[in-house]
């Protein structure tokens, strides 16, 4: 698991440099790696964790991350917002990086094309094959309305 390592090996960095915030959010994502590994070992499909899990609970707790930065925002706590911005950014550095809106875009507007796409009926297609060409590239949650957008000005 070479994600896990490298997520320790920077606790125990943040350990020796005594930085209090990378502390408590690389101990909060070894937490959540161990419940992810009780989960998998018990119950009928037992496995062992790997990166690919490792990613989706790191991609859960951004976006967890990224609605609570925005209600602090509305609500202008901003001592807050720092330590959940800070932790944010800590999540993400684990993460591939992900594509800006205009190569989004461009991405799915080819994608619907190359498909034959030609309404929002065909939206579950158009999804279905991006994720499996681009899963750790995108956001869906920006994806769904720009290929909505596309296949309703068709």
């Amino acid at each position: 698991m070479q994600l896990k390592e490298t997520i320790e090996s920077e606790y125990k960095n943040a350990l020796k440099a005594k930085d209090k915030t990378k502390i408590s959010t690389y101990r909060l994502i070894l937490s959540s790696i161990k419940d992810l590994d009780i989960s998998n070992r018990s119950g009928p499909n037992k496995k062992e964790t790997d990166d690919e899990d490792i990613k989706k609970l790191l991609k859960k707790m951004v976006k967890q991350r990224a609605e609570s930065i925005d209600i602090y925002k509305k609500n202008n706590r901003i001592d807050l917002l720092e330590v959940e911005q800070s932790e944010y950014n800590i999540l993400t550095s684990f993460l591939p990086k992900q594509l800006g809106d205009e190569q989004t875009k461009k991405i799915c507007s080819e994608l619907i094309s190359r498909l034959g796409a030609s309404s929002v009926k065909d939206m579950g297609k158009v999804m279905g094959e991006l994720k499996k060409l681009h899963s750790d590239e995108i956001d869906f949650a920006k994806a769904g309305p720009i290929i909505k957008g596309l296949l309703n000005s068709q």
